[in-house]
C-alpha cells in the first residue's frame, strides 16, 4: 500500500462564505464545483499543491444524515507549513478569528492559528531558519 495524498473534506454551513475565506484570505483557487454554477454542493479549492474540499451542509444531509448531527469545526485542526508566515499573519489578524498569536515554538517553528468561518482551526507554521 502507498498513500498518495490527504485532503481535508470540510462540511460548511455557507458555501459562498467558505469559498471566499479560502480564496480571498488564503489565496486558494476554485478548481472544480458541483454543480458547475452556484449554488454549489461541493467545491475543490487548491493552492501550491494543497487541496481542500468544501461540502455544503445540505449536500451532506442528503448523503450522510448522521454526519450533519455533529458540530461543524469540532476538534479538527489543520497544520499547514508554508513560507512567508509574516505576510499571512498580517492579513489574517483582521480577517479571521485568531486562535493563537504568532509565536516561536521550541521545536523550531513559528506558528499562529486562526478559525475558518465554520470553526475549523488552521495552524500555519514556518520553519525557523538556523544558521
Amino acid at each position: 500500500m502507498k498513500l498518495e495524498s490527504l485532503t481535508p473534506n470540510l462540511v460548511v454551513a455557507d458555501m459562498d462564505r467558505s469559498v471566499g475565506f479560502y480564496r480571498d484570505l488564503l489565496g486558494f483557487t476554485l478548481l472544480r464545483t458541483v454543480p458547475d454554477i452556484a449554488p454549489f454542493a461541493f467545491a475543490w479549492m487548491t493552492r501550491d499543491g494543497v487541496n481542500v474540499f468544501l461540502n455544503s451542509l445540505e449536500a451532506v444531509r442528503a448523503e450522510s444524515p448522521a454526519l450533519v448531527e455533529r458540530p461543524l469545526g469540532g476538534t479538527l485542526t489543520l497544520f499547514i507549513v508554508l513560507e512567508g508566515i509574516d505576510a499571512l499573519y498580517a492579513r489574517a489578524q483582521t480577517a479571521a478569528s485568531l486562535m493563537m498569536p504568532l509565536k516561536a515554538q521550541p521545536y523550531g517553528m513559528r506558528e499562529f492559528a486562526i478559525a475558518d468561518p465554520d470553526g475549523y482551526v488552521l495552524t500555519f507554521a514556518e520553519r525557523i531558519a538556523t544558521d
